[in-house]
């Protein structure tokens, strides 16, 4: 699978979502996510001082990050050595594949609240009953289901039109990606990205590290900053209780 990407002329295409933690958090509210959870701006993957403002623990990581030569020589040497991920209800984390374009910001967020802890996550809401349908189907099976899903369509479009930002079109390119880290329930760090083949365990979390803790970070999204010296255009978010 060389290039992951969904086809440009056949695969749906949504509007790209700001990195904007006002708007992720609206838009998962409004899907389900408990509103004691909130996005948060990461503004240091390195100052313990700017980490300490975000509260503990974090959920998860989203991190955005430029598709860069480097990074595709990288995905492209890693997932040669990797199977195609087999989904299971057993399974540590839920995975969800992208094929629908320009959507990898709503595909982070998934990853995001579907490998938080299920109290997060209203009973009966629409992401209840997204992430419980997903969970017995393969990997085409949930990717057609959020292709389909027609709540996921109506909250992205709302939150990518209300962005600080003018908002791109759906179909155009765009040269950043998002990739979301979590801890499952395994206690592994994984990496969830739809353009891979499936999700990453990156290695051991103990106890109460978090996907923010020195250990967190340097198993996951300094990688990224590390394999891409100085380019500036990296942003995150993270997943975690509100302040009030």
């Amino acid at each position: 699978m060389s290039n992951p990407d969904p086809p440009t002329t056949t695969a749906p295409a949504f509007i790209p979502l700001e990195a904007n933690p006002e708007l992720m958090t609206t838009l998962l509210t409004n899907l389900g996510m408990s509103p004691t959870l909130a996005l948060h701006d990461v503004y240091s993957l390195t100052d313990p001082d700017l980490l300490s403002f975000i509260p503990r623990p974090a959920y998860a990581l989203l991190l955005v990050f430029p598709i860069t030569p480097t990074y595709e020589s990288h995905r492209l040497a890693e997932d040669a050595l990797l199977p195609d991920h087999v989904p299971t209800p057993e399974y540590p984390v839920i995975w969800f594949r992208q094929t629908i374009r320009n959507a990898c910001g709503l595909m982070g967020l998934l990853h995001a609240i579907a490998n938080s802890p299920a109290e997060f996550i209203t009973p009966d809401s629409d992401l209840d009953r997204i992430v419980k349908t997903a969970l017995p189907l393969d990997t085409i099976g949930r990717a057609r289901l959020l292709e389909t899903e027609e709540s996921l369509a109506r909250a992205h479009r709302a939150a990518a039109e209300r962005g600080d930002t003018a908002a791109p079109e759906a179909t155009d390119e765009v040269d950043l990606h998002y990739v979301a880290f979590v801890k499952g329930r395994d206690g592994g760090l994984w990496e969830m990205d739809g353009r891979r083949k499936g999700p990453i365990r990156r290695g051991e979390l103990e106890g109460e590290e978090d996907v923010l803790s020195e250990k967190g970070l340097v198993l996951g999204a300094r990688k990224f900053l590390e394999r891409e010296g100085g380019d500036l255009r990296f942003s995150a978010v993270a997943l975690a209780r509100g302040y009030d």
